[in-house]
């Protein structure tokens, strides 16, 4: 057991210390310092969480290394990381009402997950998916920003406990507050005067309808996220009136050409009613009698 409670293992891999020694130098070299960091070892993975400060403020980060050499990462601020450790106490609760893990009678629902969550802070989003396969379960956290490409990492499920932990120690010792925003852009309208978010479900797709600010202005960003995909458009406000004209242009010429058809097929209908009626032809009997 590390120092602090933790359930840290160390590491004897000279090339992993390397490897941090030299990430730090650069850090350093960028304006960053790194105040903490942290190790978990989770199946044949391992798992950075480093504490670090620039001129904005403190953030954490968050690397997964695979068994392979494979890296990837997230950031986050501090204040984005406390509801990343609420999110990850409620997956570790939801975790213990399943049943074990069975590869032929998996749970998932149209989406291919068994939860999902999401975080959202200015120009940045947070997706937590719980899902699972022939090997297991996982939760997946993927960030997307505006002016960053997306991002994941891939925690197996008997870690998520064991990320909450490290991520309370943490918090409890570094604060859970932003300077300012220490990673994001800073914003141009504050939070609380921003529209709130809009969903709506379509088929087997979600749409996600984000407002959000930096220091060029006010944006909306359109999200659709299904099984195994997501992508997104990013608009900004002085074109959201543009795209409503184009979008109500279409609405009115659907509208118009459903109505065209419908008259079409009721005239159709009346003329072959029409025409299914025999002609009724006059007698002249009674004037041929005289």
């Amino acid at each position: 057991m590390a120092e602090g409670g933790y359930n840290i293992q160390s590491t004897n891999n000279n090339n992993s210390y390397f490897d941090r020694m030299q990430q730090s130098q650069q850090g350093a070299s960028a304006g960053e310092e790194e105040l903490a960091t942290k190790t978990l070892h989770i199946q044949s993975k391992r798992f950075y969480l480093d504490v670090k400060q620039n001129r904005r403020g403190r953030f954490i980060k968050i690397a997964e290394v695979s068994a392979g050499g494979r890296k990837s990462r997230i950031l986050m601020s501090m204040s984005v990381a406390s509801e990343l450790r609420d999110q990850l106490d409620t997956f570790d609760q939801f975790l213990r009402t399943l049943a074990e893990h069975d590869p032929n009678n998996q749970q998932t629902n149209e989406d291919g997950c068994l939860r999902s969550g999401l975080i959202t802070r200015d120009d940045r989003k947070y997706y937590l998916d719980l899902k699972e396969n022939d090997r297991g379960r996982f939760l997946r956290i993927s960030m997307v920003g505006l002016n960053t490409p997306r991002t994941q990492v891939a925690l197996p499920a008997q870690g998520v406990q064991e990320l909450r932990d490290v991520l309370t120690g943490l918090l409890e010792e570094f604060g859970n507050e932003d300077d300012k925003d220490s990673i994001e852009s800073p914003p141009a309208i504050e939070p609380a005067e921003l529209p709130e978010s809009k969903y709506i479900h379509v088929g087997n797709k979600n749409f996600y309808f984000d407002i959000g600010s930096n220091n060029r202005g006010v944006f909306l960003r359109i999200s659709e996220v299904r099984a195994n995909f997501r992508t997104a458009i990013t608009i900004p406000e002085k074109a959201w009136s543009r795209f409503r004209d184009n979008i109500n242009d279409f609405i009115l010429a659907m509208d118009k050409e459903r109505q065209n058809t419908s008259t079409t097929a009721d005239n159709s209908r009346s003329n072959s009613g029409n025409a299914d009626k025999a002609p009724v032809m006059r007698s002249d009997t009674g004037e041929n009698k005289k």
